[in-house]
């Protein structure tokens, strides 16, 4: 049992390298953060069509007021509006580092949160025997040296979109309790086990890698641990708790010149019910991510100019509030891009309209851009992955989108 799960932290365990080959590293590579709001975001708030007059008749208690007027919108554009409480990250879009893609979403009709979820992490929509996650094909073939941090997964267990067969998944658990000393970090314990694996290699190759991340991840984040909030281990997305855990996330990218991909997730979008409008449930919650994504931009500091940020929902929600004053399941939904690279400042996609002839069941947004059609590009043009690498991304392969030239700066 000790050897299985001395395995399974090395494999999982926030590492880092020797600091030799730190100092040998001379240019910061491109990351990609994916930020996945699992309960299915209602992205009708989020970026309101507040331009189009189905949407107050279609949420007469929940609508979001045009700009201008009290507790209204943050104005976008002549259609759409930013949800109010996401004002933290309005600097962005005034600085042209934060777009969005509406209408946006998988191409597979589900309204499973189970199904919808597996098919974003797997990038197969409708296919469910798919055995690995995207991130982890991505990690694959993504060129350049590989390193033991080169993606990092923060959160309690391993994420869907890592699994599989590529090494250099480190995990950040939640909480500053995340940076704590630990068992494995006593001189005596590391000491003993070299002595008992010594005949494995592979063990105590583990050991090794496992014990020498440790320190330097240790040494990298001792400067930052007392702004920590200690308070965040409750584990709930908080505006605390998530905007520690996503500066924490932010200050790593920038102190780790090796990693170059992340994935974190945020829960509590299912709203059926009492969503509320400006204020209110969702208002809440949007209101903590935003306060986390400021944090995230904030900890990256100067690496923020080489990372891009995707924040993605499985589905979205129906444009009609339910009679409990929420909305349930639907389709569209919109997709948030961040970073420096990002060309900002836009509302991209095809926009489908409310109408009723143009809702998916007379019910929800239609799908008009499939997901994958956002990423890959970001893969190609951001990360450096060739036709190849992306067709064992995205082995399906979406097709091209006619907005991919628009996503990235020139």
């Amino acid at each position: 049992m000790l050897r299985r799960q001395l395995l399974h932290f090395g494999a999982f365990t926030l590492a880092g390298v020797p600091p030799g080959l730190v100092r040998a590293q001379q240019v910061a590579p491109r990351k990609l953060v994916v930020v996945m709001l699992r309960g299915a975001v209602d992205g009708l708030s989020v970026v309101a069509p507040y331009g189009e007059p189905a949407y107050a008749a279609a949420r007469p208690d929940i609508a979001l007021a045009p700009p201008g007027r009290e507790d209204g919108l943050l104005r976008l554009d002549a259609l759409f509006g930013l949800h109010p409480a996401l004002a933290p990250l309005q600097p962005r879009w005034q600085d042209g580092s934060l777009a969005f893609v509406h209408a946006s979403g998988s191409p597979d009709p589900t309204r499973s949160h189970f199904d919808a979820q597996d098919y974003l992490e797997s990038g197969t929509p409708g296919r469910k025997a798919t055995p690995d996650g995207w991130m982890n094909r991505l990690l694959a073939a993504l060129p350049g040296e590989p390193s033991p941090t080169r993606a990092i997964s923060q959160g309690a267990t391993p994420p869907r979109i890592f699994a599989g067969p590529a090494s250099g998944i480190a995990s950040l658990g939640l909480g500053p309790q995340a940076l704590r000393h630990r068992a494995i970090d006593d001189p005596q314990l590391q000491a003993g086990l070299s002595r008992l694996y010594a005949g494995d290699p592979a063990l105590a190759a583990t050991l090794r890698e496992t014990t020498a991340g440790r320190a330097e991840i240790s040494r990298r984040m001792g400067g930052d641990a007392p702004a920590m909030d200690p308070s965040a281990d409750g584990g709930a997305p908080s505006a605390r708790s998530f905007a520690a855990d996503a500066r924490r996330l932010g200050v790593l990218l920038r102190k780790d010149p090796h990693t170059q991909l992340a994935f974190t997730s945020v829960g509590g979008w299912d709203t059926h019910v009492n969503q509320g409008g400006a204020r209110g449930q969702l208002a809440g919650h949007l209101g903590a991510l935003g306060q986390g994504l400021a944090a995230l931009a904030d900890g990256l500091g100067d690496a923020y100019r080489d990372t891009v940020v995707v924040v993605i929902s499985e589905f979205g929600r129906t444009v009609r509030q339910n009679g409990s004053g929420g909305t349930d399941h639907g389709r569209g939904n919109v997709i948030w891009l961040l970073g420096g690279p990002v060309a900002g400042g836009r509302v991209l996609g095809e926009w489908p309209g409310l109408d009723d002839a143009a809702l998916v069941d007379r019910r929800d947004l239609a799908v008009s851009t499939d997901f994958r059609q956002v990423i890959a590009p970001l893969l190609q043009r951001h990360l450096g992955l060739d036709e190849a690498g992306l067709a064992a991304v995205f082995p399906q392969g979406p097709g091209r989108w006619r907005g991919a030239d628009q996503l990235l700066r020139s």
